[in-house]
């Protein structure tokens, strides 16, 4: 999940799978690990092995996001922050998360270079817009926030779609999108009530659910652009 430390602060048009798409549906998401996805997961877990040797406070003053980030030039915080984690439980947490909605992603981009960096760059995207959700909901407080999972709920998003299309691109307004969407819409209002007690680790920080939704629909929405340039769509 990503966390806030305020310490410190109607279906589409039907689409009918050929063979290629049903055997990509019958495949398990974990059967096999699309490696730009396992690369992500070892910069997250690997990412905070090295955080939890320095100094905690150090390391959020330079690289977490705050709502005045973009005003007093730390835009590359919009970024830094995807890799910043609250503790092991949060790290781990965030990882699968990624492993379970990046598999999908990274395979419809494809798993050569190319694909890769577009997967890495959907990725950052989702993150970043996140964070500015994040910022639209707390204009000008000093809040910070950490962590992956608004990126990684923009890889639910962009995968609700993929379910939609049968592995293309698919409505906006499908069931996958509608229903996952609405399950965590819920799950997040629960969190904005609840707080960090359903979040292991979190301590006292506060969970970032402004983030996670922002992230969410930053994936529905931008997956059909990033489709476009992977030839994709």
């Amino acid at each position: 999940m990503t966390m806030s430390h305020f310490q410190e602060s109607a279906d589409g048009p039907r689409f009918t799978p050929g063979p290629d798409d049903e055997r990509r549906m019958r495949e398990p998401v974990f059967n096999r690990g699309a490696w730009p996805v396992l690369a992500l997961v070892g910069a997250i877990v690997g990412g905070y092995a090295l955080q939890s040797r320095v100094d905690v406070d150090t390391v959020a003053a330079a690289f977490a996001f705050t709502p005045d980030s973009l005003a007093t030039g730390r835009w590359w915080t919009l970024f830094s922050s995807q890799f910043l984690h609250g503790g092991w439980s949060h790290a781990l947490m965030n990882a699968a998360f990624i492993l379970a909605f990046g598999t999908p992603v990274a395979r419809f981009f494809g798993l050569g270079l190319p694909g890769a960096l577009l997967f890495y760059a959907f990725y950052l995207t989702c993150g970043a817009l996140a964070a500015l959700g994040f910022a639209a909901v707390h204009p000008g407080q000093a809040v910070a926030l950490i962590g992956a999972s608004g990126a990684a709920s923009g890889l639910m998003g962009a995968a609700a779609r993929l379910i939609a299309g049968y592995g293309r691109v698919g409505p906006i307004l499908s069931r996958p999108v509608i229903g996952m969407g609405a399950a965590w819409l819920i799950v997040n209002l629960i969190m904005a009530v609840v707080g960090a007690a359903l979040v292991p680790g979190a301590g006292d920080a506060a969970v970032g659910w402004e983030a996670h939704l922002a992230g969410f629909a930053a994936g529905v929405l931008v997956i059909g652009p990033f489709g476009w340039l992977a030839r994709r769509g």
